[in-house]
C-alpha cells in the first residue's frame, strides 16, 4: 500500500500542475499570442483569463504602452560635409503582435531594426540640409520626414512608431571653432547690415529735420518782417498825428531827442550861429559858449 502513496501523489501533484498551467492572465497594459510547439495561434489574445494547453501551449506577452528608443550619440554628416554628433530617442509602441513576433520575436530584436533603421532615416534626412541650417533652425519638419519614412518601414515588424526627435546636436571638437568663427562672421555681417540701414535712417531723419527747420525760419522771418512793417506803419501813423497836433513842439521833441543821443559832455560842433538847432537851445537854457 506504502508502495502506491508516492506514484498516486505525484501523478495528483502534476494533475494539480496541469491544472494550474492550464489558465493564465493577460493585463490590461499587455497583448500576447498564443504559441503551440513555437507556432503562433489564434492572433492576439485580449487582456483577461485565458485557457491553454498545458506543456504544449505557452503565452508570449508584449507591453501595449509606449515604448522607448534611445539611441548612444553618432556622428553623422550633414549636406555640406560636416560632422554631427547627434542624440536621438523615439517613441514607439507593438501593434500587431503576431506579426511582431514572427519578425522580430521580442523587444531586443525590435530595438536592433529600430537602430538600424531610423539610423539609416536620420543619415539620409540630414544630408539634404546644411550643418548651419540643422543647428539654428527648427528641426521639426526634419525629424517629421524621419518619422514618416521609419513609419512605413515599421509596419512590415508590427510597429507603430509614434515619435523620432534629437535630444542633443553637439560639434566634434575640431569642427567647434570653425563653426564659431563662422557664426560670429554671420553676426558681423548682420550687425554691419544694422547699422548702415540705422546710418541711412538717421541721415533721412536729419535731412527731414533739417528741411523743417529750414521751413519754420523762414515762415518766422516772413511773419516777423510782416509784423515789423506793421509796426513801422504804427509809428509813422502815430508821428503823423502827433505832428498833425503840433508841428513846433514836433519839431522841439525831435530835436532834443536827436541831441540827446547825439551828445555828450565832451561832443564839440562848429556852427553857424544861424543854425536853428542852436535856436532852440539858446531858448531852451542850455549851457551853451559859442566860440
Amino acid at each position: 500500500m506504502g508502495q502506491k502513496v508516492g506514484p498516486i501523489l505525484l501523478i495528483i501533484v502534476l494533475l494539480l500542475i496541469a491544472f494550474f498551467s492550464a489558465f493564465y492572465f493577460v493585463d490590461q497594459t499587455e497583448q500576447g499570442i498564443l504559441v503551440q510547439l513555437g507556432k503562433p495561434i489564434n492572433g492576439t489574445l485580449a487582456p483577461g483569463l485565458h485557457i491553454k494547453i498545458p506543456f504544449i501551449q505557452k503565452v508570449v506577452v508584449f507591453d501595449k504602452r509606449l515604448l522607448d528608443y534611445d539611441a548612444p550619440p553618432a556622428e553623422m554628416l550633414s549636406a555640406d560635409k560636416k560632422n554631427l554628433k547627434l542624440d536621438i530617442y523615439a517613441k514607439w509602441r507593438i501593434v500587431d503582435p503576431l506579426k511582431f513576433y514572427n519578425t522580430v520575436r521580442n523587444i531586443e530584436g525590435a530595438l536592433l531594426r529600430l537602430d538600424d533603421n531610423i539610423d539609416s532615416e536620420i543619415r539620409t534626412e540630414l544630408g539634404r540640409h546644411m550643418m548651419v541650417d540643422i543647428i539654428s533652425k527648427p528641426r521639426a519638419k526634419i525629424m517629421d520626414e524621419v518619422k514618416k519614412r521609419s513609419s512605413v518601414w515599421a509596419e512590415n515588424y508590427g510597429i507603430s512608431i509614434v515619435d523620432v526627435r534629437i535630444k542633443r546636436i553637439d560639434l566634434p571638437f575640431e569642427n567647434r571653432q570653425a563653426v564659431y568663427e563662422r557664426m560670429r562672421t554671420e553676426r558681423d555681417r548682420q550687425a554691419k547690415k544694422y547699422r548702415s540701414e540705422g546710418q541711412e535712417e538717421a541721415l533721412k531723419i536729419k535731412a527731414a529735420a533739417d528741411r523743417e527747420k529750414a521751413i519754420l525760419l523762414a515762415e518766422a522771418r516772413r511773419k516777423a518782417q510782416v509784423l515789423r512793417g506793421q509796426g513801422d506803419a504804427e509809428a509813422t501813423r502815430i508821428y503823423a498825428e502827433a505832428f498833425e497836433q503840433d508841428p513846433e513842439f514836433f519839431n522841439l521833441m525831435r530835436t532834443l531827442e536827436a541831441s540827446r543821443k547825439a551828445l555828450d559832455n565832451r561832443t564839440i560842433f562848429v556852427l553857424s550861429p544861424e543854425f536853428e538847432f542852436l535856436q532852440f537851445m539858446k531858448q531852451s537854457g542850455t549851457n551853451f559858449r559859442p566860440d
